[in-house]
């Protein structure tokens, strides 16, 4: 289950006036800054900001639009012609986020990985490889495509476990197709009922504001953020149980 939006982050920051000194190391003449696998937001040193580093997942079938995704959330140009993806392909954004309670400010690096299914079937290390370490999935279906929307429901079962301390996520692309939709509102609100994903909308060509992306970064933001306070929190309990344990047992000695 996801937390409830913008009950840990503010979710309209983006918007604000204080936020505008740090959006401004991801943008690039009032677009997103393109980013490599080694390089980070050049900051001054009065901001003091911590980065959180995440591994991040985005699984579907052909064709519904996987790397335009990735494209589209590290601020790349989308390819205007589709082809299936051979092997591995990451790629790496920044984002800027205040946490509601205390004020603070955090960095999250979301390095996203996708895979061509083709490649997938017949590579057996490929999905295990984008598995390894993932600490989020995004899963994937078309608005044109009903087949990827029946079957998310399988690819879910199919790529993760119920034990998996994985944040999961549904998004539908290709949205702004609305003339040639072959899923309907009624359908993604019964699927967010009965599996209790949170389904995001995307589609449309890139603007240079962050609205459009801001939505999908914050919930992956918030998801991680907050799984990673319940495990911290998990093994301090843990830590504290075994103190306690370790204390009777020396009583018991003595």
């Amino acid at each position: 289950m996801s937390v409830v939006p913008g009950s840990i982050i503010v979710s309209d920051w983006h918007r604000c006036a204080d936020s505008k000194e740090f959006f401004s190391k991801i943008l690039h003449k009032k677009r997103r800054r393109k980013f490599g696998l080694l390089e980070a937001p050049m900051m001054p040193p009065h901001m003091n900001v911590d980065t959180v580093r995440y591994k991040v997942f985005i699984s579907g079938k052909t064709g519904v639009g996987k790397s335009a995704l990735a494209a589209r959330l590290t601020g790349l140009d989308i390819p205007k012609l589709h082809y299936e993806t051979t092997g591995i392909e990451t790629s790496v954004t920044f984002w800027p986020v205040k946490l509601k309670e205390s004020g603070r400010v955090l960095f999250f690096r979301f390095e996203f990985w996708e895979c061509g299914e083709s490649a997938m079937r017949r590579f057996d290390h490929m999905l295990p490889s984008c598995k390894e370490q993932v600490d989020a999935i995004l899963f994937l279906f078309s608005f044109t495509d009903r087949g990827s929307f029946e079957d998310l429901s399988n690819q879910i079962s199919r790529i993760t476990e119920s034990s998996d301390r994985v944040v999961k996520l549904v998004v539908g692309t290709k949205f702004d197709l609305f003339m040639h939709t072959d899923v309907t509102e009624s359908d993604v609100t019964h699927f967010q009922e009965v599996c209790g994903f949170p389904v995001f909308r995307m589609g449309g060509d890139v603007s240079a504001g962050l609205g459009e992306v801001a939505p999908l970064l914050n919930a992956l933001a918030e998801n991680l953020w907050y799984q990673d306070c319940i495990a911290a929190s998990s093994a301090s309990i843990s830590t504290q149980a075994g103190a306690d344990h370790r204390q009777t047992d020396a009583e018991i000695i003595v």
